[in-house]
């Protein structure tokens, strides 16, 4: 039987963040923050191994003092917001500001990249009649990002974590997102980046097929190659409103 909905995951999956280095640098320019570059290149390693970045490189080690909010980060905003902060704060940067402005430079749509197929993939499956959802592990709010690149007229629906306090993998979300599309789990694909995460669809019925968290250049057509328009099968003409 063909599918008749798809869960797409956010960030790794749809999206990308931009490297540490962008990040770093639009933060001390728009701050008006001269520095060395070679203070510079060590705040972006040191930023690196901390995980600083939402979306970005996994924290070599996550402090004891952060474990709490780091295993709930996705929770609440306060609790990403608390997470991530923390861990910019393991690196000595120049200006106690920097800290907040690098967490809001992330939420920011600029620093968001979609995959080169994402729109082409999406089209196709709207197209097709196939009913799109989000579900994401996040702390903020990210439909300005799909609106911002064209892409939230493909989505129908967007269960976000910290929107209902539970994080993937539990199967609630994924049961949320069936229902918001009104749809048997068992109609669906989930498509994520995340082997545990994401995985949790299956719990409810999804089938669950994975891409590669690569950077935007390394991935032209990791989603494309899933063959999600083909798998839907939908009749031409049939997309909906």
């Amino acid at each position: 039987m063909p599918i008749k909905g798809v869960l797409f995951d956010f960030s790794g999956t749809l999206f990308r963040i931009e490297s540490v280095s962008a990040w770093l640098r639009a933060v001390l320019d728009a701050r008006g923050t001269a520095v060395e570059q070679a203070d510079f290149e060590r705040w972006t390693g040191r930023l690196t191994e901390a995980g600083a970045l939402p979306g970005g490189p996994a924290p070599v080690r996550i402090p004891p003092t952060l474990a709490a909010a780091w295993a709930d980060r996705d929770r609440t905003a306060q609790a990403h917001r608390e997470a991530y902060t923390g861990l910019a704060r393991q690196v000595a940067l120049p200006d106690p500001g920097l800290y907040d402005a690098l967490y809001d430079r992330h939420m920011s749509p600029v620093a968001w990249q979609p995959y080169p197929d994402a729109a082409e993939v999406l089209r196709g499956l709207r197209r097709g009649g196939t009913a799109v959802g989000i579900v994401s592990n996040i702390g903020w709010d990210l439909r300005p990002v799909f609106r911002a690149h064209g892409l939230d007229e493909y989505v129908d629906a967007y269960v976000l974590s910290c929107e209902h306090g539970v994080q993937k993998p539990d199967p609630y979300l994924f049961r949320t997102a069936c229902a918001l599309l009104e749809l048997d789990p068992t109609d669906v694909v989930m498509v994520g980046d995340d082997r545990h995460a994401d995985a949790g669809a299956a719990a409810v019925g999804c089938e669950v097929r994975f891409v590669d968290h690569l950077p935007v250049a390394e991935r032209p057509d990791g989603l494309r190659a899933l063959g999600l328009a083909e798998l839907a099968g939908e009749a031409p003409g049939t997309h909906r409103p």
